[in-house]
């Protein structure tokens, strides 16, 4: 048997080019003499669709889609994931499914069994769960059928939920060829492992092979890996590529070697984000991006993705130093720009910030500078790069990081606007692992950037420690509170912090929600971003002043 699985980028909503990515993928797997060929979770209609889901002539006009694709299949099968009508009478209209195709024929359904509705995922909202495991009788072969969080229950390995039934054990009494799985499985940090240790334990509980399609590409804050996969009871056999569009043939009647695994997660974590620019700017129907470059290394970073990722004909870094800015941040812009081969202007902000100053001092009166003056150089900041999203058609992308954010280090309708946030679920420790990495081999971002202590500079000799603890401290008790869960007493115990330290720190980042639901969505690489998938109200009496 040989199965074909098709690793698509589908774009949400746009049903008439997701059907022609299926119908190219189908005509592929038939050249190559393929038995059947899987696509996605949802691949019909993009991964999370959401509340388009509502929209009944929406769920028609994918009905419509998929007998299209039926009538494509002569003389091959196909398994497409997409939203269906239910038949029941009480509970929610859709279930989240897989159709299954052979020869012209729609020969049933397979609908997913457990929905997850935590972080990112909220499918209780719109699907009524599967009633039974699918089996598929195909020709001489018996199949398994599951949906992406089917196959996680029976690995032991979620930690959000726990349901009361077990897909994997429930198709265990059958003997079968093999088990498939349509999945749209997003990107974090070290999540592919699990996901093979998941597949891989499916496998050996099944003893059958295992064959994993997964979606791939970004949908706004999300980002697919792709990495789909051909586990055995010995282990992973193939993997498809990551990060990209591409075809993983398997045939189960050859034997073939277990695989051995390099994986690199910092070269993954800016794949992943370089597709979540590219993905953001196309689907959108952007094609220029602009940018602050301010010689930091939170802009240098953001100006080095946005290179890989867009055409850097169409990228505009702009500096735009005060008089607080040090000679050593124009040097260190100027040289990166170049080195990007990317347009580069400089606009001085100090005009109009003597401007403000002047405007605001009959009302200021008496009033020492404070962080207001700090913040009229931001805004300054953020009114030009939106003039020139304005009169150009960029799309500003702001470079703020995600300590930054959780501390409230930034500036409202200053360097806190754009389009979209690249860094914001990124610590600053991990900027600066990612800066390392792309000038391993050799120096694209000036060392000087990286090595020197992070500064505003909004007033003279500013450095952020200043008035935040060390980033180190900041970033272990992000992952720590906000990705883990843990209590401020547990912290401080754990890390040997006083515990007055990691109480404030929680409160910073309790009291800066109000910033963060106005920033420009960012692009989700950790368990728990900001943006998307954890919901804490803005006003709250739990974390408060003691």
């Amino acid at each position: 048997m040989r199965i074909i699985a098709a690793q698509i980028n589908p774009t949400i909503g746009d049903l008439k080019r997701n059907t022609e990515k299926i119908l190219h993928a189908i005509e592929i797997a038939r050249q190559d003499q393929a038995d059947l060929v899987l696509f996605p979770e949802l691949a019909l209609c993009g991964y999370p669709p959401e509340d388009f889901l509502l929209l009944p002539h929406f769920i028609d006009a994918v009905a419509k889609h998929l007998d299209i694709i039926v009538k494509a299949t002569k003389g091959i099968a196909a398994v497409v994931g997409l939203p269906r009508e239910t038949k029941s009478v009480s509970g929610k209209r859709l279930h989240n499914s897989a159709a299954l195709i052979h020869d012209g024929q729609l020969e049933g359904y397979a609908d997913k069994i457990l929905l997850p509705t935590y972080d990112v995922f909220d499918e209780r909202r719109y699907f009524e769960p599967g009633t039974s495991a699918a089996i598929w009788n195909l020709n001489e072969w018996t199949i398994g059928v599951t949906i992406c969080e089917d196959a996680w229950q029976h690995s032991g390995l979620l930690q959000m939920m726990t349901y009361a039934r077990d897909p994997i054990q429930e198709l265990h009494q059958h003997r079968l060829t093999c088990m498939i799985n349509l999945s749209a499985s997003p990107y974090s940090l070290n999540k592919f492992p699990k996901r093979m240790e998941v597949f891989c334990k499916t496998a050996r509980s099944l003893e059958c092979p295992v064959i994993m399609c997964n979606q791939v590409g970004g949908n706004d804050s999300l980002i697919f890996d792709g990495y789909s996969l051909y586990a055995d009871k010995e282990g992973i056999k193939k993997i498809s590529r990551g990060f990209k569009e591409d075809f993983l043939s398997v045939d189960l009647d050859k034997p073939s070697q277990p695989l051995l695994l390099s994986q690199s997660p910092i070269a993954d974590l800016y794949d992943a984000l370089v597709l979540g620019i590219r993905d953001y700017f196309n689907k959108l129907g952007f094609k220029k991006a602009c940018l602050g470059l301010s010689g930091g290394i939170d802009s240098a970073v953001v100006a080095c993705l946005a290179t890989a990722a867009l055409d850097k004909s169409h990228i505009l870094a702009i500096e735009m130093p005060s008089r607080y800015t040090s000679p050593d941040s124009i040097t260190d812009a100027t040289l990166l720009a170049e080195r990007l081969g990317i347009d580069y202007q400089m606009l001085s902000i100090e005009e109009p910030f003597k401007s403000y100053l002047a405007l605001l001092a009959p009302s200021f009166v008496d009033q020492p500078a404070d962080t207001t003056e700090e913040n009229l150089q931001a805004r300054i900041r953020g009114m030009l790069l939106m003039a020139f999203s304005n009169k150009f058609g960029y799309l500003v992308l702001s470079t703020g990081n995600k300590s930054e954010l959780a501390m409230g280090y930034s500036t409202l309708y200053g360097d806190m606007c754009g389009g979209l946030a690249v860094l914001g679920d990124l610590t600053k420790q991990q900027v600066y692992a990612l800066a390392e990495w792309i000038n391993r081999r050799g120096e694209l971002i000036p060392r000087r950037t990286i090595e020197r202590a992070p500064s505003a500079e909004l007033r003279p000799n500013q450095k952020d420690s200043d008035t935040l603890p060390d980033y180190a401290i900041i970033d272990q008790v992000l992952q720590a509170y906000v990705e883990e869960h843990q209590s401020p007493e547990e912290i401080a115990e754990k890390y040997h912090y006083p515990l007055s330290l990691v109480k404030d720190l929680v409160k910073r980042i309790h009291d800066n929600e109000y910033k963060r639901r106005q920033s420009p969505p960012s692009l989700r690489v950790s368990e728990k971003a900001f943006s998307v998938g954890r919901r804490f109200p803005i006003v709250q009496g739990w974390v408060k002043k003691e």
